[in-house]
């Protein structure tokens, strides 16, 4: 496959439908990539889309930021900063910034907690969590990749049955981008491989039962043998806060 840098995307004729091209693009890539180490998909993203690619993290770890900038240095790592963080994750944030050679851009919803409690009523996450997950994280998510062709993300396949056909490289439809998973067909063993070889900060609250870690207040701790991401949104039917469906 013959990768399209940034600037050649940038080249296409005004008759051209980018969407189609980028579509196109992801399709190849998905298929050619499968199966290629995460190193070699990042980069692959990072040469074709160069400043106009970033990742996203959660900061539960920096495993996906620690794989990107050993291939693209001063890459931008978008953190959704929804002000309900713990403060567990706020340090790997602020750890990743201070000894990673990446560029962490901390987003803010536009309505603080308590402008949101005043205009939608307290504790929105009780009542409604896929409205203060819009608010907090899908919204502000599509206003920081306002900037970018493509975007990687730190899903995994054996993280759940809804993640389990996660491709390395797609087109994500709704938002007219690349999305890119290095990580995907990665275990649970790898991850933890990853980290103790090169030493990537990790959520401390790991060590306290969690398994998934989002906003404290939709979070709670797993028991053996649950679903890892059980102790999201655990009193709803729900699985996912809309920034990855």
């Amino acid at each position: 496959m013959s990768p399209v840098n940034a600037a050649g995307l940038g080249l296409l004729s005004p008759a051209t439908d980018r969407s189609a091209e980028l579509r196109a693009l992801a399709e190849e890539a998905g298929r050619e990539l499968e199966g290629a180490p995460a190193e070699e998909i990042a980069r692959w993203a990072a040469e074709t889309f160069g400043d106009r690619f970033c990742v996203t993290s959660s900061m539960a770890d920096a495993v996906l930021a620690h794989v990107v900038s050993r291939v693209a240095p001063g890459v931008d790592v978008v953190f959704l900063d929804t002000g309900l963080h713990f403060p567990e994750t706020l340090k790997v944030r602020d750890t990743v910034a201070a000894t990673l050679p990446v560029n962490v851009r901390s987003i803010r919803p536009r309505l603080t907690v308590g402008q949101q409690d005043g205009e939608y009523g307290p504790r929105l996450f009780n009542k409604s969590p896929d409205d203060c997950c819009f608010l907090r994280k899908v919204e502000p998510l599509e206003r920081a990749l306002a900037d970018y062709d493509a975007w990687a993300a730190g899903l995994r396949r054996d993280e759940s049955p809804t993640r389990a056909n996660t491709p390395v490289v797609a087109f994500d439809a709704k938002r007219g981008k690349v999305k890119v998973n290095p990580i995907a067909a990665w275990s649970q063993a790898d991850v933890d491989a990853y980290i103790s070889r090169w030493n990537v900060p990790v959520n401390e609250l790991f060590k306290k039962g969690y398994t998934s870690i989002g906003c404290w207040p939709c979070t709670r701790r797993t028991k053996a043998g649950e679903d890892p991401r059980a102790g999201r949104w655990a009193m709803f039917e729900k699985t996912e806060c809309g920034l990855h469906t």
